[in-house]
């Protein structure tokens, strides 16, 4: 039998691990931006074209490279990071495995340009596919410039799994807030597409996250400080109710390194039990000091989860961190039975004198006088004012005499609660005439001749809305309602990014804006039916639905849009119709063209015939 193991050749098995190191152009900048952190750069620029899918550009003022190192920097496992195993137990830097030039190289065009400071000319090196091009002195300044064109050029089936340009540029964005977030004292810039993105100057932390995220977050953080032998804590947490319904601002950041930990998630979100609406999720951005040796980081490829030696106790010196912070400010309800706030002295009266009240009589006054005037005067010339008196007292009653009888009195009908068992239900909940009736402000049973029809109103409206919404985008014939006064919206530089990629469909759809720019979105105009109190609840969506949903369940924008507004504008679960709305809802449900699932793919309603009911008293 011949042999049939073979070593592979060296071009695949790069192939294989770039596999692992990059899935997507978000992975090539992570490593990159890495890199330079780890050449002791104080000034990074990321420049992106095509989301990362023509060019990935990041240039540094670091250290540099000697020309035997920029040659070296490509090679499989080649690393200044790390001598030995036992290295891998105390890491300090970002990279140390050796393979994100390497892996890069293999899979795009790669271009070089380094020198040190003490070196006058420079280095340039040129890789297509690991097989290096040209390597040539160049006249360079001190520090690196590593561009990566072309991504996937040479495995177009990788290169097709990519999703749009807008998924993409946000899977980068998110990459670049996560290492900015872990070094505020480097300056950085993003541009894309010749546009300047970001542009974040050195500061401290409550800086770098202002920066990111818009002035408007400095008013949402609370301060989180607490040392302790096994780890330190420091950040902040946002109040409860500037939650959010994505996890777009909870940042860990262990050692300078961004992780992801749902254990450590579920700390922060018992320490805001009861404080958080369903759905919501908090803000957070804290940096955990911890000893290199009691983590690891080198259980995942993209170094963004690590193992702790003791979880346990990191979870409650977590938890009590944040819970105490929030106490401390008052954000958290505190329960003191000594205090009695109704018995403080308001801020303004605090440092008044109390004056003793002075009252004045009228000694002259006589209540049984049958003077005609109203007015006298006073020996103070105070004028005083007295009650008119009537000439008798029995002419008030004049015209009163009753003279009605037993049998004039109008019969008399009265409201009453059954106080009997609410498993018979009479009259009072639902006539024979009804023919739809709610239940639990949740469903609407509607009757018919074969069984009953189980509506879920939330589901069915947004079923109704969502055609509606659908047809107006696609014929193109909104039509828009004026505001009075705009109304103004302040987000984030990346919300407002992510709401410029679908303005136009916006705009289709009914919106007219006056200020489209920075952290501000001005909205002059809404589409018909559209109350103006649920633009915020409609934007908020809409930037939900853009970051969750765009890659999985949407056929395009105009779709997407149209759910957003059904799910935003739907009746909601706990809501009281009447019996005209009851009917309206079932009539307009069993107009759509697919009245049996909602927008999500979920049932709108259940039938229930005679022999389901007779099952149940089997």
């Amino acid at each position: 039998m011949p042999d049939i193991i073979q070593l592979l050749s060296d071009h695949v098995a790069n192939q294989i691990a770039a596999g692992e190191v990059v899935q997507r152009p978000a992975s090539v900048v992570k490593e990159l931006l890495e890199n330079a952190i780890d050449a002791q750069a104080s000034s990074i620029k990321l420049i992106i074209k095509e989301a990362g899918k023509t060019l990935i550009q990041v240039i540094d003022d670091g250290i540099g490279m000697s020309a035997t190192d920029a040659r070296m920097s490509v090679e499989r496992h080649a690393t200044s990071k790390i001598t030995s195993a036992d290295d891998l137990f105390k890491l300090q830097t970002k990279g140390f495995r050796g393979e994100a030039l390497a892996s890069i190289a293999a899979i795009a065009h790669l271009e070089i340009k380094t020198k040190t400071e003490a070196e006058d000319i420079g280095t340039q090196l040129i890789v297509e596919g690991s097989k290096v091009k040209a390597q040539e002195a160049s006249v360079t300044p001190k520090g690196t410039s590593i561009s990566v064109k072309n991504l996937f050029f040479n495995i177009p089936a990788r290169r097709n799994f990519l999703k749009s340009n807008t998924v993409e540029l946000r899977h980068i964005i998110d990459e670049f807030h996560r290492v900015a977030l872990a070094h505020p004292d480097i300056r950085f810039s993003f541009f894309h597409n010749k546009s300047e993105l970001f542009q974040l100057p050195k500061g401290n932390f409550r800086q770098r996250i202002v920066h990111i995220f818009g002035n408007k977050i400095n008013d949402k953080l609370v301060p989180v400080e607490e040392a302790t032998e096994i780890i330190e804590i420091s950040g902040f947490v946002g109040k409860p109710e500037y939650s959010k319904k994505t996890r777009s601002e909870q940042f860990f950041l262990v050692n300078d390194r961004f992780i992801k930990s749902a254990y450590l998630n579920h700390a922060i979100n018992t320490a805001y039990d009861g404080l958080l609406k369903p759905g919501y999720h908090p803000s957070f951005f804290l940096n955990l000091k911890v000893n290199p040796e009691s983590i690891d980081i080198n259980i995942h490829p993209t170094k963004t989860e690590i193992k702790f030696d003791d979880e346990q106790s990191l979870y409650a010196i977590l938890r009590s961190a944040v819970k105490h912070s929030l106490g401390q400010f008052q954000i958290a309800p505190i329960l003191d039975f000594e205090h009695q706030q109704n018995l403080e002295t308001p801020y303004n009266y605090q440092s008044k004198e109390a004056t003793t009240p002075k009252i004045e009589v009228d000694h002259n006054y006589n209540p049984f006088e049958s003077d005609s005037s109203t007015q006298t005067t006073s020996k103070k010339n105070q004028t005083v004012y007295r009650k008119p008196q009537t000439e008798s007292w029995e002419s008030l009653y004049v015209g009163l005499e009753s003279k009605v009888s037993k049998d004039e009195f109008s019969p008399q009908t009265f409201e009453f609660e059954s106080k009997g068992n609410d498993t018979f239900i009479g009259t009072t909940h639902a006539t024979q005439t009804n023919r739809t009736v709610q239940l639990d402000n949740k469903f609407v049973l509607s009757l018919m001749a074969t069984g009953v029809l189980v509506i879920h109103q939330n589901r069915a409206h947004q079923r109704i809305l969502y055609e509606q919404f659908l047809k107006s985008l696609t014929l193109k014939d909104t039509l828009s309602q004026q505001l009075l006064f705009p109304s103004v919206l302040t987000l984030s530089k990346t919300d407002v990014n992510q709401l410029k990629t679908v303005k136009e469909d916006l705009e289709i759809a009914g919106f007219q804006f006056s200020k489209f720019e920075n952290e501000t979105v001005e909205i002059t105009a809404l589409p018909v039916g559209v109350d103006a109190e649920s633009v915020k609840e409609i934007f908020n969506q809409l930037i939900f639905d853009i970051t969750e949903n765009i890659p999985k369940h949407n056929f395009s924008v105009a779709d997407m849009i149209a759910k957003s507004l059904a799910k935003s504008l739907s009746i909601k679960t706990g809501q009281q119709l009447n019996e005209e709305e009851q009917e309206h809802l079932v009539n307009s449900l069993f107009a759509c063209k697919a009245p049996n699932i909602s927008p999500t793919n979920k049932k709108c309603f259940i039938k229930l015939n005679a022999d389901d009911l007779s099952k149940k008293f089997e």
